[in-house]
């Protein structure tokens, strides 16, 4: 249980409120009961609840890094707040009494112990595990309805942009959303997100002025997106041996969930894998429905930067654990890689923590990029692609920060500038900090950037996110 810190048990909750409901059971003495296993792999006890008898809750940590959580209440959140509050009495120093390992929960670990054992011994094999086939009835039916949908999708576009965008109206913009749920029905919902955000532009509140040049941009995204997406669904559908494009983000672009199973069969999974997150933040998604929760971190072993991100649809959003700022070092036993270019998406499940030391510092900033030039070259390359990820994330080696007569700029070994501003997708300012510096932070370090392309200016701009020196990182975005 030596790894059972306060924090560790922050980053198990779903959301803030569970943490403080958690930590209120503690306040109040709401644990007549608090034990531990005599090999220190389970705590268990009582919590005392609305009803007669008291809760019997527990947290097992026999697999380090894959915690479980029994509770007899009614909850359907795991961990509930009577298992926090069960971690959060252990982490404030509480007294628990040595004890047996309750009989339910014995055999409940030997089942699992049974499971796994036969989990390893039908994988026990050198020959590679025979990969899915696809149903070729259920996948036919899939495409036709993907493809009519798209086309459903390429009417209303053009029904929009034939009237011009300028006479859009609440009644017309009202009657264009409505259509577009119903893409809901063709498994696009991709494609039916993108659409939407389109709509909602000019459902918003900005200056028609303002919205025009972002909506031309996202013409220019929409447009090469359902002419791809027909062009690969009907080769898949002329074709249903054709393998799933496991390469670009297409499918994600068309709605695809990955499943960790379908990516272990393309081999996009990594194995003890180090991570250091430099930069997260949270936000919602009207267009999907969700509140997202973004994570960006360093691949301690190669340097590339990787996002994590759990989506949280808006109806649901309290069952689903809500992610945080992880400042430790995570060790993730299977590292699953999503399709992508630069910032690849990724996902784990089975983690443990350590603390960051000097030389995961040091791996980060020996990974930083030296030359401006090279990275804006390679950074407009990326965003040429209509479908490529349009906001960038790298890690740059600066010489100096400097403020000039309208922006910061940062300087590299050459004397190259790039202009850091706050850009609009991240809708948070945070070049305003770099005044709270200290100077030792504005020479010879390393910051993470986002990258957008100002159409207004017609320039390439930087939003800092963090600043990596050889003893700390100092988000500024977090």
């Amino acid at each position: 249980m030596n790894h059972l810190t306060e924090t560790y048990v922050d980053s198990l909750a779903l959301n803030s409120s569970a943490i403080k409901n958690g930590k209120d059971l503690v306040k109040k003495n709401s644990f007549p009961l608090l034990c531990q296993s005599e090999d220190g792999t389970i705590i268990f006890g009582e919590c005392k609840g609305s009803g007669k008898d008291p809760y019997q809750c527990s947290v097992d940590v026999i697999k380090e890094g894959n915690p479980v959580f029994r509770c007899t209440c009614p909850s359907r959140q795991f961990p509930c707040k009577h298992n926090l509050g069960l971690m959060y009495a252990f982490t404030s120093g509480k007294t628990f009494t040595i004890a047996p390992i309750p009989q339910d929960i014995a055999d409940k670990r030997e089942k699992a112990e049974k499971r796994e054992e036969k989990q390893k011994e039908a994988t026990a094999t050198d020959a590679p595990a025979p990969k899915r086939k696809p149903n070729k009835s259920s996948l036919f039916k899939k495409i036709t309805a993907q493809l009519e949908g798209i086309s459903i999708a390429e009417k209303l576009i053009l029904q929009l942009v034939t009237s011009g965008l300028g006479s859009l109206d609440k009644k017309a913009l009202q009657t264009a959303d409505e259509q577009a749920k119903q893409l809901g029905n063709y498994f696009i919902p991709g494609i039916q997100s993108a659409l939407r955000e389109f709509i909602l532009l000019f459902r918003s509140e900005l200056e028609r002025e303002k919205v025009y040049p972002v909506s031309i941009e996202q013409l220019t995204i929409l447009h090469p997106l359902l002419k791809k997406s027909k062009e690969y669904l009907s080769s898949r559908l002329e074709n249903p041996e054709m393998t799933i494009d496991a390469v670009t983000t297409l499918e994600e672009w068309i709605g695809h969930a990955w499943q960790i199973a379908e990516l272990r069969e393309l081999s996009r999974v990594r194995n003890d894998i180090d991570l250091l997150q430099l930069s997260f933040r949270s936000y919602s998604d009207p267009a999907r429905g969700e509140f997202i929760d973004e994570g960006y971190w360093a691949d301690l072993q190669t340097g590339q930067i990787h996002i994590t991100r759990t989506y949280r649809p808006f109806r649901a959003a309290k069952y689903i654990r809500e992610e945080d700022s992880v400042f430790q070092v995570v060790h993730a036993k299977e590292l699953a890689v999503y399709p992508g270019e630069l910032n690849t998406r990724v996902r784990f499940e089975e983690a443990t923590y350590r603390e960051a030391g000097p030389q995961d510092f040091q791996n980060i900033r020996q990974a930083a990029s030296k030359s401006f030039t090279d990275v804006i070259k390679q950074v407009k390359n990326l965003i040429k692609n209509p479908l490529s990820d349009k906001h960038p994330i790298v890690l740059l080696r600066y010489a100096e920060i400097k403020k000039t007569a309208t922006c910061y700029v940062l300087i590299d070994e050459q004397g190259k500038q790039l202009p850091l501003a706050n850009i609009p997708y991240l809708h948070e300012a945070t070049t305003s900090l770099i005044t709270m510096l200290a100077k030792p932070h504005l020479e010879n370090q390393v910051m993470l950037v986002m990258f957008e392309h100002n159409w207004a200016n017609n320039r390439l701009e930087a939003q800092p996110l963090s600043i990596i020196s050889a003893n700390e990182i100092i988000r500024l975005l977090y």
